[in-house]
């Protein structure tokens, strides 16, 4: 992607044209943080976990670190600005390589999941980019501006991975603790990309705060979009968290790993490039509904098989499907709040996903370990079903409100 996709995509930008691409950038060094957590997390926690049972722990931690860090992220992009929240994300993004790489060499399983809570507080503030893109743009180009920083994550399937092979063994005997450090170089060099970005200052009505959440909260187009962001993120982190550990279950290399991964971050952010323009025409809530059904897809492929092709397709079908469901619902949060009141409605949205992903997250490592791969599969076909049914209720209410 280059600056002048960026503002094809997006014709008439207020001069938002520059920092849509700076966050389009910066999302796709991010991503790769979390490309390196998601491929690298349960195998070193396999290796230095107390109990097989806490295989995925360091993970969950990043999840519950997401969670933990949304609503404070909100708040500081709410009174300082959004680039100081940006900021101190990144240096949260150098302390995970940093502690992780040190976490390998002592061999401390809890400093590593420490390591991986400042991973997710990163992970936290740069969910944001796409919020913040949207404020870069008139209210027409939004979905385009939110998709196309989302579409930056594409490169983060390549940098991600490939930082892990070409890394993982340089520092010898500590397998990862090279990729680590490398980590916290990318994580820096995010920092000085986003040192460019010029996101509106909070206004004095913003600041005032605009509506009670609970007035936002009831509409019933916010509750669909947080069911339908909720279940989109965390199947998408169920059935990742647990694919690397079952992969090398299987007897599959951990280079058939990695190279599923990334074509999982590929397909996961990929679609960026016009899933706005899908939005746009087709409205969020059909987006919605074909990631639902892709993910679904996801689940059914990885129940017939587990040769690397079956992990492969399972996988690259879950970020398809993560990639609609999530931006999806991301756009209907945006109709839901007025401009006032977006980094509170914004970052509460954040944190009710992260927090209801974080429960998902610690149960698929036990059942992994406790039941296998298929019973992880099965189990995200309720989520799904509820879903699905939140979108077609509040279907049927849209067209009795227009027909009456």
């Amino acid at each position: 992607m280059n600056a002048d996709a960026v503002a094809g995509a997006m014709p008439g930008a207020r001069s938002g044209d520059a920092d849509v691409f700076r966050l389009a950038v910066s999302q796709a060094l991010a991503g790769a943080n979390s490309a390196v957590v998601y491929a690298t997390g349960a195998i070193v926690g396999n290796t230095l976990a107390p109990s097989p049972a806490l295989a995925t722990l360091p993970i969950s931690i990043f999840v519950v670190g997401m969670a933990a860090c949304t609503l404070p992220a909100g708040a500081v992009a709410r009174r300082h600005g959004r680039r100081a929240a940006f900021l101190t994300g990144t240096g949260c993004g150098v302390l995970t390589g940093l502690l992780a790489a040190l976490a390998v060499v002592l061999g401390s399983f809890w400093l590593f999941c420490a390591a991986t809570f400042f991973g997710g507080a990163y992970a936290a503030v740069v969910l944001s980019f796409r919020f913040a893109a949207a404020d870069c743009v008139p209210a027409a180009r939004r979905p385009r501006a939110l998709s196309a920083v989302m579409a930056g994550g594409v490169f983060a399937g390549v940098i991600g991975p490939q930082l892990v092979t070409y890394t993982m063994d340089l520092w010898q005997p500590y397998l990862f603790a090279a990729t680590y450090l490398a980590q916290a170089a990318v994580a820096a060099v995010s920092a000085l990309v986003l040192l460019g970005v010029r996101v509106p200052m909070p206004t004095a009505a913003e600041l005032a705060g605009g509506r009670p959440l609970g007035a936002v909260v009831r509409q019933p187009r916010f509750v669909t979009a947080v069911i339908c962001g909720v279940v989109s993120y965390t199947l998408m982190n169920f059935i990742m968290t647990a694919a690397p550990l079952a992969m090398r279950l299987c007897g599959l290399s951990q280079e058939s790993s990695n190279l599923g991964l990334q074509w999982h971050i590929i397909a996961m952010y990929g679609p960026g490039f016009f899933t706005g323009r899908l939005i746009t025409r087709f409205g969020a809530p059909r987006v919605v509904t074909a990631g639902l059904a892709l993910t679904a897809a996801s689940a059914a492929i990885g129940l017939t098989g587990v040769d690397v092709a079956h992990f492969w397709l399972t996988l690259v079908l879950l970020g398809l499907g993560w990639n609609f469901g999530f931006t999806g619902a991301s756009a209907l949060v945006l109709e839901c709040h007025r401009p006032e009141e977006r980094t509170r409605v914004q970052s509460l949205n954040d944190f009710l996903v992260f927090g209801t992903m974080a429960v998902g997250s610690f149960s698929s490592g036990g059942l992994l370990t406790a039941y296998g791969w298929n019973t992880v599969l099965w189990v995200s076909f309720v989520p799904l079903a509820v879903a699905a049914a939140a979108l077609a209720v509040a279907g049927s209410s849209r067209a009795g409100h227009t027909v009456g």
